[in-house]
């Protein structure tokens, strides 16, 4: 049965991302009218700026009065800002943390505390930046899919073992780790700990087995490595035009001079 379709269209056609975006092109330019910057992925959009830290009332009120005129133009094209579903964070060094307000921010009508931590499409982001929170629930669900296999790993043929591993365990660990550049050693250690139950599931080798000839067998990179790799595939990409614009504008090639 066919109907005609008079406004929008179905779900998860090929126009709809295009349509969406072209209608709330508007909402983007207006954010950048309050000297705010806005960061769009389909229908999840980011505002945030930056100040020093005597200026965070300033910062507050600017951002209070961008929602405000973003809550009329969605109402204005039937559309509704829900205030329960957003969140605020202060990002700060830790020297910095005492400077952060800790007062809820007026969202609307909504008064929405600031958070220590926030997901932003799949990374989780501390207000010191240290990555924490990311590695604690990356290294948690790891090994929660780590004991899952290990109690069916005696019914699987090695090959089947490792794609099933590859599958729901280093896909998370390769997620998005280009962002666990300058973590410390101690976070890189418990990721790299994922690695090495991972390899020793593959051999059933003990803990007191040394890990290196096990990952080299498996052809898998220590994390410090799989970081740098997708670090440098991530720079290839911005300097040839396959990256997003954002990131291509922020890499520029430089020339460095050897030294007598």
């Amino acid at each position: 049965m066919e109907s005609a379709v008079l406004c929008g269209v179905p779900q998860g056609s090929v126009l709809g991302p295009i349509l969406f975006l072209l209608y709330t092109a508007d909402l983007l330019q207006l954010t950048k009218c309050h000297q705010l910057h806005p960061h769009a992925y389909a229908d999840d959009t980011q505002i945030y700026g930056f100040c020093h830290p005597h200026e965070t009332d300033v910062l507050q009120l600017r951002l209070s009065a961008c929602i405000d005129d973003v809550s009329l133009w969605m109402t204005s094209n039937r559309l509704q800002l829900n205030p329960t579903k957003t969140e605020m964070l202060w990002c700060a060094s830790a020297r910095r943390q005492q400077h952060i307000p800790v007062g809820p921010v007026r969202i609307g009508d909504t008064a929405v505390s600031p958070a220590t931590a926030v997901r932003d499409l799949g990374v989780h982001l501390d207000a010191d930046m240290s990555m924490t929170a990311h590695v604690t629930a990356t290294v948690r669900s790891c090994f929660a899919a780590l004991r899952q296999i290990r109690s069916v790993h005696h019914s699987l043929s090695r090959d089947a073992l490792v794609a099933l591993i590859r599958a729901l365990v280093v896909t998370k660990l390769d997620n998005c780790c280009s962002v666990m550049v300058g973590v410390s050693g101690t976070l890189l250690r418990r990721l790299q700990s994922v690695l090495n139950a991972a390899a020793r599931l593959v051999f059933s080798a003990r803990r007191s087995d040394h890990i290196t000839p096990l990952l080299r067998e498996l052809h898998w990179l220590k994390i410090t490595e799989r970081i740098q790799s997708r670090l440098c595939v991530l720079a290839y990409r911005s300097l040839h035009g396959s990256a997003p614009l954002y990131l291509a504008e922020t890499l520029h090639l430089t020339s460095v001079c050897p030294t007598s």
